[in-house]
């Protein structure tokens, strides 16, 4: 008898079909799936990769943050280096970050967590990127997180240029 498990025939054991072709092997599971076939699915790996899925929807939020966070502290500690390209990640940041919340809502009880752990990073982000020293950056986000994601917050000096057109 053969199984997804362990793809074992006749004392030949083959290489366990998560390990060799994930595709293939998600391929497969969707079809044991769509046809109820409940005791052919490799359910150790099913459960693993179902909360892994979940696992990757909380590291998108977090990545995005604190790209979003970063480019908001470079937009507020160096006003003189403001560019379209800044307002742009800004911007798309800050919408995926609304979309992905739109389609996780039950990522928001998590936000505040997040938050605090993707400043973190936003701040790395910005001091990287600015040559400012780390120590230029407050060591606790200040940002509310609706201001975070408003399109009216743009932190530091007001721009008077044609940027934000």
């Amino acid at each position: 008898m053969q199984t997804p498990q362990t793809r074992q025939t006749e004392g030949n054991l083959m290489p366990n079909l998560y390990e060799a072709d994930f595709y293939s092997w998600t391929q497969e599971q969707a079809n044991l799936l769509r046809h109820h076939q409940w005791n052919q699915l490799d359910l150790p790996n099913l459960i693993e990769e179902i909360e892994s899925l979940g696992r990757k929807e909380r590291q998108e939020l977090r990545n995005r943050l604190g790209i979003l966070i970063g480019h908001l502290l470079k937009w507020e500690y160096q006003p003189k280096q403001r560019s379209r390209s800044w307002l742009a990640t800004i911007r798309i940041q800050r919408r995926e970050i609304i979309k992905l919340l739109s389609e996780n809502p039950s990522l928001k009880p998590y936000l505040e967590e997040a938050l605090q752990e993707s400043y973190e990073n936003g701040r790395d982000l910005a001091s990287g990127e600015t040559n400012l020293p780390l120590s230029t950056f407050p060591n606790q986000c200040l940002y509310l997180f609706e201001e975070i994601l408003s399109d009216r917050f743009y932190p530091g000096p007001s721009t008077t240029d044609d940027l934000m057109d």
